[in-house]
């Protein structure tokens, strides 16, 4: 199966590794985007697409902008990049023969915003990120992560979990009504509630010496930012996968267990992500003003690590 022509599509070299490390060929994702391309394509359609690449010999790398040489039936969508300075024209992986085009450069994970192109400021949801500290074992992220659940109750809303693909999970919540900065701010809210549950086990704070050996909740990934999306492969050794979880089913997971080779397995051919969102929420009034309260993570710890580091020299 070294080279294969699908939906119009040619592919090349799928018998070959993937990627340094990874214990996997290239078949072995094109083979796993095509199985899960009914899945995978209604979390990224008509969404700016960043994905992650990799060669064999090379870091891997992020790219927003299309890869020159596309086919002209690859839709893009003119993006301004601020770290760049300039306009980009980012993917819009809409139908099935874009996915397998994508998985042919090597396109590993795929990361989508919380909106739709041409409604920059109309978001569609949040995210809580939980992240555990260096080597803690997964049942503290369940811990953290019932704390978020908490916390969405007791402001009237509802969420839906998955892994991250890596070593924490996510936590989204469809929203509407709302612009950016709204959002940005309840879920900012959203993790100052559930740290308070339990300041214990978990913190908002952004710098990691500050975090003391607890489950950070990272806010700062609604707005601007992007997500992996339900169902990406992540660039990691076997190449696990995003998955949606079960709430009641979270304290049985184990990191890692689902890749692109044990995918159709284990999912099957349901779609759990879709089954567990819940409908779009309105945002409560007194969270999101509460939000507002709270200084935005990343300017924060800015602000911080200059003040610690004049307080150094001047020590």
């Amino acid at each position: 199966m070294a080279d294969d022509e699908r939906d119009g599509v040619a592919l090349s070299s799928l018998d070959a590794p993937l990627g340094d490390g990874l214990g996997v060929t290239k078949g072995d994702l094109v083979d796993y985007v095509d199985a899960f391309a009914d899945r995978l394509l209604p979390q990224l359609a008509g969404r700016p697409l960043s994905v992650k690449r990799v060669r064999p010999g090379q870091e891997p790398f992020m790219q927003r902008n299309v890869s020159k040489g596309a086919p002209d039936w690859v839709r893009t969508v003119a993006v301004w990049s601020f770290g760049a300075h300039r306009e980009v024209h980012q993917v819009l992986c809409d139908d099935r023969r874009t996915l397998l085009w994508l998985a042919n450069q090597r396109a590993v994970e795929f990361h989508v915003p919380f909106f739709r192109a041409g409604h920059e400021t109309e978001p569609t949801g949040l995210v809580i990120d939980l992240d555990p500290p260096e080597d803690a074992d997964f049942s503290v992220v369940v811990q953290a992560a019932g704390l978020v659940r908490q916390a969405l109750e007791d402001s009237g809303l509802a969420g839906a979990v998955k892994t991250s693909g890596s070593k924490g999970v996510h936590i989204v919540v469809p929203v509407r009504g709302s612009g950016p900065e709204d959002v940005a701010a309840a879920t900012r809210g959203l993790a100052a509630r559930a740290a308070a549950l339990d300041p214990d086990l978990a913190t908002t704070a952004y710098i990691k010496e500050d975090r003391h050996g607890r489950v950070f909740l990272d806010s700062t990934r609604s707005g601007s930012s992007t997500i992996v999306s339900a169902y990406s492969p992540r660039l990691r050794p076997g190449l696990p996968v995003s998955t949606p979880v079960a709430w009641d089913a979270l304290a049985d997971v184990r990191p890692g267990e689902v890749t692109v080779t044990t995918a159709a397995e284990r999912i099957g051919d349901a779609d759990p992500w879709t089954a567990a969102l819940p409908d779009p929420q309105d945002l409560p009034a007194d969270l999101v003003t509460e939000g507002h309260t709270i200084p935005v993570a990343r300017v924060a710890a800015m602000h911080e690590g200059k003040r610690r580091k004049r307080a150094a020299q001047e020590g």
